[in-house]
């Protein structure tokens, strides 16, 4: 797959749809390079990674130091480095901020969440040649304050969320995050903005997907999100191999000869 670039993103719309999954290491981005259209090194990994709550204290210097990873095992991807949360709370804010991704990784864009009212930071970012990614809709960084809930559920959210996609549209931003809203208002927000969409848990009419890959691969198990599907059955293939390894070691069958200097 050839590596994408902002352009060749914007012109998938409406004619092929898009593939995003995380990552956060070297190793795992060298697994799924040029696998997808995309790379999003997400602040979940405060989630996944270090047992947090949620991503709130996710800081800049660990979200630079795992897109370095991610972009070393992953060289013919497009990455994307979310901006975790407190790093874009005003223009100049997001923009040092997003300058200092810039300049420390190899990332091709970020991602800021919030609508119109982070319009003009996106603006203000875009305009110094960053390219940004959107996400509107369920925000994990609002957890502590909205929660984990659906939305879109009626005609006023619907508007609030088209509204929200156009302000962010017009900021510069070549691609927008839906997450956690009904499929029809992802459907509708889609059709209302001329930037691909990207869905996580907004049904299959937005431009793209993406999945937490630990999710998706079957690692995470404390709860799985509706929306998952799971391809792999990771975490227990991986307690099968190391219970096979233990009781190799402890039978002697490990190391052989062959194994052996």
């Amino acid at each position: 797959m050839t590596k994408h670039s902002v352009k060749t993103i914007l012109k998938s719309k409406n004619i092929q749809k898009l593939s995003m999954i995380t990552a956060y290491d070297y190793l795992f981005a060298k697994l799924f390079d040029s696998e997808v259209d995309m790379i999003l090194v997400g602040d979940s990994l405060n989630m996944s990674f270090g047992g947090k709550k949620d991503t709130l204290d996710a800081s800049l210097d660990i979200m630079i130091y795992h897109t370095r990873a991610v972009c070393n095992g992953a060289p013919n991807s497009f990455v994307i480095c979310d901006m975790p949360f407190g790093t874009y709370t005003d223009e100049i804010v997001g923009l040092n901020s997003a300058i200092r991704v810039y300049q420390e990784t190899n990332a091709d864009a970020i991602k800021i969440e919030g609508g119109a009212e982070k319009a003009h930071i996106i603006k203000k970012i875009t305009q110094n040649g960053i390219a940004v990614v959107g996400h509107i809709g369920l925000l994990p960084q609002f957890f502590r304050s909205e929660g984990y809930s659906v939305k879109g559920k009626e005609e006023k959210e619907l508007q609030k969320l088209i509204n929200d996609a156009k302000a962010v549209e017009e900021a510069g931003a070549f691609l927008l995050v839906i997450e956690g809203v009904k499929a029809q208002t992802a459907k509708e927000i889609t059709k209302a903005v001329n930037i691909p969409t990207i869905g996580i848990g907004a049904g299959k009419d937005t431009d793209g997907q993406v999945l937490v890959w630990s999710d998706m691969l079957g690692f995470f198990e404390d709860f799985k999100p509706k929306f998952v599907r799971e391809y792999l059955h990771g975490a227990q293939l991986v307690k099968n191999a190391i219970r096979n390894y233990n009781d190799d070691v402890k039978s002697g069958k490990f190391p052989t000869e062959k194994e052996s200097y």
